[in-house]
């Protein structure tokens, strides 16, 4: 069986936190927000968030969440891949998922916070049409980088 995009199922909750939990800590700390989002999924599940998880085989193998923020913004957060399975483009998959819903569900913006040695990462929000603009949070101490899709009809 090929590799196929779902939504949200309990199953998949430990593959959520695992993922993220392993590329944080390999490359900087868990932080108060990360344990919030991580910990409380089915609480953004009901508020009208998503989980998307690339699945092949049975094995997740990319996730991210797309969060309502405020109004008609989003964010995509917890994006996070396997590390045994680059290159098959599940990232990306996820990625367009989360954002696809965000559209689908109202949003005219779209940002996500990032960190610039995540050039994997930055890639892909580059290819997807994301611009970098000044960062203007403070919930991590790793964000130095942060950019926005302006959706347009």
């Amino acid at each position: 069986m090929g590799m196929e995009i779902i939504c949200y199922e309990e199953k998949f909750k430990d593959d959520f936190v695992k993922l993220n939990k392993n590329w944080i800590e390999k490359y900087f700390k868990i932080e108060p927000h990360d344990i919030e989002q991580l910990t409380n999924a089915e609480k953004y599940i009901e508020q009208g968030d998503m989980i998307f998880f690339a699945v092949e085989n049975g094995q997740v193998i990319s996730t991210c969440l797309s969060s309502r923020l405020h109004n008609n913004v989003w964010e995509i957060a917890k994006f996070a891949s396997n590390e045994h399975f680059k290159g098959k483009g599940a990232g990306k998959l996820v990625f367009k998922a989360g954002m696809d819903y965000a559209i689908k569900n109202g949003a005219e913006k779209i940002v996500l916070y990032s960190n610039q040695i995540l050039k994997p990462a930055l890639h892909i929000y580059d290819r997807f049409g994301f611009k970098e603009v000044p960062v203007d949070i403070d919930d991590y101490e790793r964000c130095d980088y942060q950019a926005e899709y302006i959706v347009t009809e």
